[in-house]
């Protein structure tokens, strides 16, 4: 990530989900966005069930409100300046005050609410970035609006801009982390569930939805598949 910072091109990070991928399917235009990443990094569980199933462990869950803390961390006092931009105005400020207490090795450049429901507001938030000229910007407005924007409107002067999902709505206080053991085994939806309740059809319907897309899109190996038939006849 630090080395896409620094090259003179601008790059993007998206973090699916079973969410973002269910998306995806019902929406070419949407899955083509995803293919335009720079990097796609997966996040949660029913990811890394997918990808096990065409053998591919992944080495982490990357899930946002992990990843950026510990990149800012890492990264801290080498001269980098960030941008929020998503949420709400009232969530978005709680959480540009977060980022400021607990990031001081990084330089806030500005924030902006995610609410952008005409050119107009738009067109003001993408002059306010890069008047800012962040090294990073962080979008945080959902799936698929955050990745669409990012792979339409951002400007070519920022090196990286990220999808960051809920990442805004723990920061500005509207949701909880759940207890590292709950994370460490993959059920941290169930926090989310717990309080973002309308979302129910996402987590209960749309994660069994993934796994069932995951088995009937799987394809094995063919090498694996005639080394199995040749067991089955001796």
């Amino acid at each position: 990530m630090e080395e896409l910072i620094q090259r003179s091109t601008a790059s993007k990070i998206f973090l699916p989900n079973a969410h973002t991928l269910n998306l995806a399917i019902a929406n070419p235009k949407y899955h083509a966005v995803l293919n335009r990443a720079t990097y796609c990094f997966g996040d949660g569980s029913g990811v890394r069930i997918a990808a096990r199933i065409r053998g591919v462990k992944m080495k982490s869950n990357l899930v946002g409100t992990d990843l950026i803390p510990d990149f800012f961390q890492t990264t801290a006092n080498r001269g980098y300046r960030y941008f929020l931009l998503g949420a709400d105005p009232d969530t978005i400020e709680q959480a540009a005050r977060y980022a400021q207490q607990h990031f001081p090795g990084w330089e806030l450049a500005g924030y902006h609410h995610g609410y952008l429901t005409c050119p107009e507001l738009r067109e003001r938030a993408i002059a306010q970035i890069e008047a800012a000229q962040p090294h990073l910007l962080l979008v945080g407005m959902g799936n698929p609006i955050q990745e669409t924007w990012i792979d339409q409107y951002q400007p070519a002067q920022v090196p990286l801009a990220i999808g960051v999902g809920g990442l805004f709505d723990h920061w500005g206080g509207n949701l909880k982390r759940a207890p590292r053991w709950v994370r460490y085994f993959g059920f941290e939806w169930l926090q989310l569930l717990c309080q973002q309740p309308k979302k129910w059809q996402r987590y209960l319907i749309g994660n069994f939805t993934f796994l069932f897309y995951a088995l009937i899109y799987w394809k094995p190996d063919r090498d694996m598949q005639s080394k199995f038939n040749r067991r089955r006849k001796l």
